[in-house]
């Protein structure tokens, strides 16, 4: 049997729009652009509970470019802003 998200293709949190399921597959904050360094928003995010296997769920958009996102990582809520969401790779 697969899991359905196998198939998904991957892409990064801050492209998903409200209503999104998913799994986290990995980090790649090289390509975040955030203003963090790349050590530094890893540490970050994964101290949040944005760690590979955590499913996350698109709750809420920001009303100005909707930005920032509020996602579900198993069973907390967390606001993240877009740019940094791009580090976070999903299927």
């Amino acid at each position: 049997m697969t899991d359905t998200h196998d198939m998904r293709r991957e892409m990064p949190l801050g492209l998903a729009q409200r209503g999104y399921t998913g799994v986290i597959r990995h980090l790649a904050a090289k390509e975040a652009g955030s203003a963090l360094s790349d050590i530094e928003l890893e540490s970050r995010l994964i101290e949040l509970g944005f760690v590979e296997g955590a499913r996350v769920e698109v709750l809420h958009e920001g009303l100005v470019g909707r930005d920032p996102i509020a996602v579900r990582v198993d069973n907390i809520t967390i606001a993240v802003r877009r740019r940094e969401a791009m580090a976070i790779i999903v299927a």
